[in-house]
């Protein structure tokens, strides 16, 4: 049945566009709302999408009511581990791709980060508590959608709903989806990082430089510190590391650890010489106190706001226990004085077995009125969470308008995580998954060595931004 717009009608403080269901002129008008469980990422993205589309949004958020481990405020798109949407190059870089995706999707969340956009080299992060507060913001403005701060704890029959609850869904919630898949949730443990004063960092040890001196102005190119250490100290570092007293899990929990976020002792246990090839590699960088003395390993901190007042150190994810932390974090060069904003943490985080209960429509085989996007779906990643709420949100509200929306080609950013998640990924080793072009499908006119890869890479940037425009510009009637 066709689904026609009406415009102005007065429903509480905002002003509406809906769209309705008629069989003749004397129908009466009946509202047809998306709603939307979970104001993260992908909730919100999913949210500015359909309401962009004509469509009514409700969401549902439980904080600040139910708080998570891991949330620190009741802000939307709160950022909870690291500010960085990782690099930002569109033409040799997936996840940069899918940024050029999302802004020409005209995304409210990769608006915002250009927004709050702060310097970090050849990265997108952003100034995390104001970019959540403009999210939070643009969200409650909005006429079509609407906030309901509360725990949805069932899965509704009826309505045209997406979950979008994220890696930290609720106990009651996860029940529900267990109940109705047939299956355990999927987890897995996540780590944040440790969060440093700028003013508690000995400058005179530490040195400003992006690796590779990458970016295009002098804040960029100065927006890491790096901490040097000779082997000596990273040795000592390792043991300290590996001897510190950590978190233990809960009786029962035994998932695994999603690898591109694995914490610091973890890495140390599968190698001593691990992190020296990992977040503590030494490379592209010249010490600007010593420039003749190359380190054996480099610490680096990410600036984590506008002010400069607060780093994060990159690739630290940690479970140490908080004593633990502070005395081993202290031994780096430049940090002996080290005073901590916020310290690192541990916390369980779950999926579903997106490849044996999602249709290429994002939606749940045995009940089809609830699409699932965002981390959920087992996507890893800001801005890999935040698209696979853009296209859910535009394929529901296409829905609901009377038309069809074929997900993103494969070829693209967006639909290779699509097609993974909904079919191309093994469901046996199903695990979170951040784009990469290993996703896409082969092109074999370019092979061979680094030169011929970053060939290749653009090759494949080229293909992705001419399918996602056509795509762009499709939709059928249903």
């Amino acid at each position: 049945m066709p689904h026609l717009l009406i415009n102005a009608t007065q429903i509480g403080r905002k002003t509406y566009s809906f769209p309705f269901s008629h069989q003749d002129t004397t129908s009466h008008i009946m509202i047809v709302r998306l709603n939307i469980i979970g104001g993260g990422m992908a909730g919100c993205e999913a949210a500015w999408q359909a309401a962009q589309s004509g469509v009514a949004v409700t969401i549902h958020e439980m904080r600040p009511k139910v708080k998570t481990f891991a949330h620190q405020t009741g802000d939307l798109g709160e950022m909870v581990c690291s500010n960085s949407f990782r690099s930002d190059d569109d033409t040799q870089n997936a996840v940069g791709l899918l940024h050029w995706e999302m802004r020409n999707s005209n995304s409210l969340i990769m608006a915002t980060a250009d927004k709050h956009r702060i310097p970090a080299g050849g990265a997108l992060a952003v100034d995390r508590e104001p970019y959540a507060q403009s999210i939070t913001a643009a969200i409650e403005a909005h006429p079509l959608i609407d906030i309901n701060y509360d725990e949805i704890t069932e899965l509704p029959n009826t309505g045209h709903w997406i979950v979008a609850t994220g890696p930290l869904t609720s106990g009651a919630l996860a029940e529900a989806i267990k109940v109705e898949t047939g299956v355990d949730a999927l987890a897995f443990f996540d780590a944040i990082a440790p969060i440093i004063y700028a003013d508690s960092i000995n400058m005179q040890q530490a040195w400003m430089q992006s690796r590779y001196d990458k970016g295009d102005t002098e804040d960029e190119r100065t927006a890491y510190l790096n901490c040097p250490m000779s082997k000596d100290i990273y040795e000592k570092f390792i043991d300290a590391l590996l001897g510190a007293e950590k978190a233990e899990f809960k009786p029962g929990e035994t998932a695994g650890y999603f690898d591109g976020c694995l914490p610091i002792e973890v890495m140390a246990e599968r190698g001593r010489e691990t992190l020296r090839f990992g977040p503590m590699k030494p490379v592209g960088l010249t010490n600007s106190h010593s420039p003749e003395d190359k380190p054996y390993a480099v610490v680096q901190l990410r600036r984590d706001n506008a002010l400069g007042t607060l780093y994060n150190i990159v690739g630290f994810q940690t479970k140490m226990k908080y004593g633990a932390q502070k005395h081993v974090l202290r031994m780096i060069p430049g940090l002996e004085q080290a005073e901590f904003a916020r310290l690192g943490g541990i916390h369980r985080n779950s999926f579903i077995n997106s490849p044996t209960l999602l249709n290429p429509q994002m939606k749940l085989k045995s009940k089809p009125n609830l699409r699932f996007a965002g981390q959920i779906t087992g996507v890893e990643g800001y801005v890999e969470s935040a698209a696979m709420g853009m296209v859910a949100g535009r394929m529901a509200a296409s829905e609901i308008l009377g038309y069809h929306l074929e997900p993103p080609p494969a070829d693209t950013a967006s639909g290779a995580l699509i097609t993974h998640i909904t079919g191309g990924a093994d469901a046996k080793t199903f695990q979170p998954m951040n784009v990469n072009f290993g996703l896409f499908p082969p092109i074999h006119s370019v092979k061979g060595g680094r030169k011929r890869r970053m060939e290749r890479y653009k090759a494949y940037t080229d293909r992705a931004k001419l399918s996602f425009k056509a795509w762009g510009n499709t939709k059928t009637l249903a």
